[in-house]
């Protein structure tokens, strides 16, 4: 059975024992979306939990709870934003104006300002606990923007660079890996939903879909979901964790060449002698 890295269900000593090995936290950031009929809503929350895991288990450190909630509701969502979102909303019994904006009580603006907040104040809980290097890993692709804004404005504080602070890097899987797969990055199509198969298998229903051919509705991307697989799915999770796992321990045992203006966010120095 693998080591259990998940902050919130180990107990002050394990945590201690751990953060004493290795100073660095995952912070998994996702949200609540549809992801096709053969997926859970959950599913952005839940790769990037699984690949946080993976990390922690891999190169040390560990994981806090995934993020479900915050970020914006009219932008960068499939509900509010899809060529079909007509169709997503009669198939989760909803009513497609639930998402204009102006049944939200923030502007689109806010909401961005809200939950680059948000994670500014995640990371700062991380700091407060110990953590020298905090890592936002983003399942939403949108988010992977807000993750870098918030963590670049972390790491401008004077204390972030001192002997107590802590700092902040921010990753989303696909884009550690693109250079490899022409498949890489897509929404609940074949990278999606071979990562779920990889780490949660028992939601993944592919006889949902239609046969190939016919269009799937709030699908997007290169690789077919009706080929997807456990195999490939921890292929390239594995490959992302990898990478992820050097940039974060180059930034524990390299912290000054992250601190120049402009560099917190340099990324492949760990490939240099």
């Amino acid at each position: 059975m693998s080591e259990e890295v998940r902050y919130h269900m180990l107990r002050p000593e394990q945590i201690v024992a751990r953060r004493t090995a290795c100073p660095v936290v995952y912070i998994p950031i996702g949200t609540l979306e549809w992801h096709g009929l053969h997926n859970p809503v959950g599913a952005d929350s839940l790769q990037a939990e699984g690949i946080a895991i993976r990390c922690a288990q891999k190169g040390g450190g560990l994981v806090f709870p995934p993020l479900y909630y915050g970020e914006s509701r009219v932008e960068g969502l499939m509900e509010a934003n899809a060529a079909d979102r007509q169709q997503i909303a009669e198939l989760m019994g909803l009513n497609p104006d639930n998402f204009l904006p102006e049944r939200m009580p923030f502007s689109a603006m806010e909401q961005v300002i809200n939950y680059e907040k948000l994670l500014l104040h995640i990371l700062a809980e991380a700091e407060s606990l110990g953590f020298r290097v905090g890592v936002l890993v983003a399942g939403h692709y949108p988010l992977i923007d807000h993750a870098r804004a918030a963590a670049m404005l972390f790491n401008k504080r004077l204390y972030s660079r001192s002997s107590s602070g802590m700092q902040a890097w921010a990753f989303v899987d696909y884009m550690l890996v693109e250079n490899r797969y022409d498949c890489a990055g897509d929404h609940a199509a074949g990278w999606e939903t071979s990562h779920m198969m990889a780490l949660h298998p028992e939601t993944v229903r592919l006889d949902l879909l239609p046969p190939k051919g016919e269009p799937i509705v709030g699908v997007g991307g290169v690789m077919d979901p009706r080929d997807s697989s456990a195999a490939f799915g921890n292929e390239t999770i594995d490959l992302a964790v990898d990478i992820a796992v050097k940039e974060t321990l180059h930034r524990l045992e390299h912290r000054q060449m992250y601190f120049r203006h402009g560099h917190s966010f340099r990324e492949g120095l760990w490939k240099e002698k």
